[in-house]
């Protein structure tokens, strides 16, 4: 669901607060070495068996994370900072808040669809074959409401009452749009 990058500006968020410069160039200088070692382990065809990731995955991460924390670097330089502070960061806290809004998108959408597929778990759908009589009874109301024969049988159904002695009826109505 995430991206390289949305992956890395989480984490270097999380990892960098309170670390002074030479703590972050540190943090630059690992990140380019293990971007240059995945990279040409991918380059080779190398296996990464001692993590289960996809080659490419993990070499886009670390390209992500060597930007990431550059890009860190040059932020605390340019503003002066002596510790890097997550909150301080606009464009950092605009990446985060843009994430957490995509994550909560992601979430109603799958909610939502859980909640149709449960809905229409409930859902009945039948083919009803009529004798010529009723067929022709239910055309003819379908046309005098501008509805289509199987909209009209729906509102019926939507209106069936069962008593308690388990007899079956429907109160008068007007079918509609």
């Amino acid at each position: 669901m995430w991206s390289a990058q949305d992956v890395t500006r989480d984490q270097v968020r999380c990892q960098s607060k309170g670390l002074d410069m030479a703590a972050v160039a540190e943090k630059v200088a690992e990140a380019a070495a293990r971007e240059r070692e995945t990279a040409e382990q991918l380059r080779r065809g190398g296996s990464f068996s001692e993590i289960q990731m996809d080659p490419e995955r993990l070499a886009a991460i670390w390209g992500a994370t060597h930007a990431e924390w550059r890009r860190v670097r040059a932020l605390m330089a340019q503003a002066g900072w002596d510790a890097y502070e997550p909150v301080r960061d606009t464009e950092g806290s605009t990446w985060a808040r843009e994430r957490e809004e995509r994550r909560d998108g992601a979430l109603a959408a799958r909610a939502a669809f859980e909640a149709r597929r449960r809905e229409e778990a409930d859902e009945l759908r039948a083919e009803l074959w009529l004798s010529a009589a009723p067929s022709r009874l239910i055309r003819a109301v379908a046309d005098r409401a501008g509805l289509m024969p199987a909209q009209v049988l729906a509102q019926l159904a939507e209106r069936v009452v069962v008593g308690d002695d388990g007899t079956v009826s429907v109160p008068p109505f007007t079918p509609s749009r």
